[in-house]
């Protein structure tokens, strides 16, 4: 019988905030790379975030003269300075290391970034999150992209 009522009370405990999320960036989607974000808060005020980093197609932004793919991995770390993690506003560090391959031989590639966002979760989960800044590439052959560009962080998942 205690075990019944243990278990009927934590049924009925409130559920507590969400910890983990995961989401798309239907940004990159649309220019060729594909990333998955599995984040973890780390306490109030941080988080972190794994995912494979795919470069599979050219993008939206047409054929390119001289194709190339790349296999890899993406961290980041979100440090928030307003609201609690995962939600609210934060600044992120990220890096990408990926196996380019062009032409049927491989090399290593891959860029960093620095943004500032804002993550909202809308109720039971929905994420939707937002930021921008600066990146270094150094990603695939002498024709991939290579030196500063701006950096665009555009999220779409669920909370739990």
């Amino acid at each position: 019988m205690m075990l019944l009522w243990s278990g009927l009370a934590l049924a009925a405990a409130p559920a507590g905030p969400e910890q983990w999320t995961v989401t798309v960036d239907p940004l990159t989607v649309a220019l060729g790379f594909v990333h998955v974000q599995v984040e973890h808060t780390l306490g109030e005020r941080a988080s972190i975030y794994v995912g494979p980093s795919l470069r599979l197609y050219d993008g939206l932004l047409g054929p390119s003269a001289h194709p190339y793919v790349g296999f890899g991995g993406e961290v980041g770390v979100r440090g928030f300075v307003w609201g609690k993690a995962p939600r609210g506003a934060w600044v992120m560090a990220r890096g990408v290391l990926a196996d380019v391959v062009a032409e049927g031989k491989g090399e290593l590639g891959g860029y960093t970034s620095a943004l500032v966002g804002f993550t909202g979760i809308l109720g039971p989960g929905l994420v939707l999150s937002g930021g921008a800044g600066v990146s270094y590439f150094d990603y695939g052959p002498a024709y991939g992209i290579h030196g500063v560009l701006p950096a665009l962080h555009t999220n779409i998942g669920w909370a739990f």
